[in-house]
């Protein structure tokens, strides 16, 4: 017997909810006021995420598991079938696994992923089986000892507000049921499906002459087999890295940026390579490393890629980018008379005008992308091949490519800033903004503000700031872009100065 939350807990009991096993056959789960445990779980941007044994517990697996098959039963999509899949993080098909009883315990239609899945392709079987949804065990870039899980509506994007916000309505009810471990589990594989939709997308013609050798990391996680087997189909020489499951994730956070792709710059610089390409453990994020082994920021590579398509491609529709995302997609989008959306953070806004209406392409700075004529969510998969068929058609290296968009449409620097505050002082800075933001930064004037996510300062010179509170951290994330490295310089300086001075420091 054990002693937790005040009272006397059968630790086989807890063994069993560990590891997935029933005592007794069927029995459910013991209820959150049985244990007397806290139960956080709340949605974020993209799902729910916490830390493996602590707040991600099997136990709590399963409680979500039922507040998410309560909204498919609830939308009567039971018939259609729900698609379950899992990234490569500790006991995450375990985990998937639980999630599939749950399912079938409420008697709603399933398949699992034969093997670890990308989101992406994830999302593409809900829309290719017309499956009533899909739910998703992953924490998608977070560090290794996090995991996660979130739900993926019928339209094969993120899921938005209302759909989030009931089956939070049923998380809080607390409803549990047993999972019968004696139900078949029906395994189906994606990947000529989704490899074959790539095809219809992407242009490998020109990828196809070109030859192109490309370094690729996967970071450990689901997108091996996926990238560098249609490169490899269409005549690249691959050198895959990192290309195998390490539920550690060879100990970095595994986010495909520049601060940890180090292997893979130093691989492409020495060896050769015309391009470096990454994805994060569940794929939706891309990385890319130019011929010099230079890291390109998510902001140039959506850039690069939005004008390629309107430009080379005469793609249109309008265009969509979050908040804090570069404005050289508004001076790309002036120059051929394309329409701009800007949305808050979360790939759900993007995925919302997406259904609704033409789009060339969305992107967010964080590293998600998609295109029309794709899903409605981010995949760094197929971002990662535009960027190939991008080179192999301009026959130019990356570098130069990216160089030329500067020339065009002009420079714009960014820079983005984790500032760590006491909650009340992150409070009292966010509500001095809301009211009373600085009238000048560095040389230049405020000329408007938005409220869309956070306190966006927009200058007459065209740069701009924007901070966001974390809705979980106690720190507000500050963006940055100016068209001048050293008017970037004097803008941090000065806007950190006017934080200073609020918080009295």
């Amino acid at each position: 017997m054990l002693w937790r939350g005040g009272r006397v807990v059968d630790s086989a009991r807890l063994e069993s909810e560990y590891t997935g096993n029933s005592i007794g056959g069927s029995n459910p789960p013991p209820s959150v006021d049985q244990l007397g445990v806290k139960m956080p779980i709340k949605f974020g941007t993209d799902g729910w995420r916490a830390v493996i044994s602590d707040e991600f517990t099997f136990q709590n697996v399963r409680i979500v598991a039922q507040a998410m098959a309560s909204y498919v039963n609830n939308h009567k999509l039971a018939k259609r079938g729900i698609i379950v899949g899992y990234d490569t993080r500790f006991l995450a098909e375990h985990y998937a696994e639980e999630v599939v009883k749950v399912l079938q315990t409420n008697g709603i239609l399933c398949y699992m992923a034969d093997r670890d899945i990308p989101t992406p392709v994830l999302a593409f079987s809900v829309k290719d089986k017309k499956a009533g949804g899909a739910i998703m065990i992953t924490a998608s870039h977070n560090p290794s000892q996090y995991c996660g899980m979130k739900f993926i509506p019928d339209y094969a994007g993120p899921a938005f507000s209302g759909i989030t916000d009931e089956i939070e309505k049923y998380l809080k009810e607390g409803k549990t049921v047993g999972s019968k471990a004696s139900l078949k589990i029906e395994r189906f594989n994606p990947m000529n499906r989704y490899l074959k939709h790539l095809e219809e997308v992407i242009d490998f013609d020109p990828i196809k002459k070109a030859g192109l050798k490309v370094a690729y990391d996967p970071l450990w996680g689901t997108g091996r087999d996926y990238l560098d087997k249609i490169l490899q189909k269409f005549g690249c020489k691959v050198q895959v890295i990192h290309g195998y499951r390490d539920v550690l994730f060879g100990g970095v956070t595994p986010e495909p940026t520049g601060a940890h792709l180090t292997e893979l710059r130093g691989l492409v610089a020495k060896d050769g390579y015309n391009v470096g390409l990454s994805t994060d453990p569940d794929a939706d994020r891309f990385g890319v490393v130019d011929e010099k082994g230079n890291y390109i920021s998510a902001n140039q590579v959506i850039a690069a890629i939005f004008d390629y398509l309107v430009d080379e491609r005469g793609e249109t529709g309008s265009v969509v980018r979050s908040v804090a995302t570069t404005h050289m997609i508004d001076a790309i989008a002036e120059k051929h008379g394309v329409k701009v959306h800007e949305t808050p953070v979360g790939f759900k806004h993007v995925a919302e005008i997406m259904l609704r209406e033409e789009v060339v392409i969305g992107g967010e700075e964080s590293g998600g992308l998609t295109i029309g004529g794709h899903i409605p969510e981010k995949d760094g998969i197929l971002a990662n091949l535009l960027v190939c068929e991008m080179i192999a058609r301009y026959k130019k290296p990356l570098s130069q490519i990216i160089a030329n968009i500067s020339d065009k449409y002009g420079h714009f620097y960014d820079k983005r800033v984790n500032l760590k505050l006491s909650q009340t002082s992150k409070e009292r800075v966010m509500k001095l903004l809301e009211k009373q933001p600085p009238a000048r930064c560095a040389v230049a004037k405020l000329s408007y503000v938005s409220k869309i996510d956070g306190i966006k300062m927009v200058f007459d010179d065209g740069s701009w700031v924007l901070a966001r509170p974390s809705g979980t951290e106690p720190l507000i994330r500050i963006y940055y872009e100016n068209n001048s490295e050293s008017k970037l310089k004097n803008m941090v300086q000065d806007f950190e100065s006017f934080i200073s001075s609020v918080i009295g420091v």
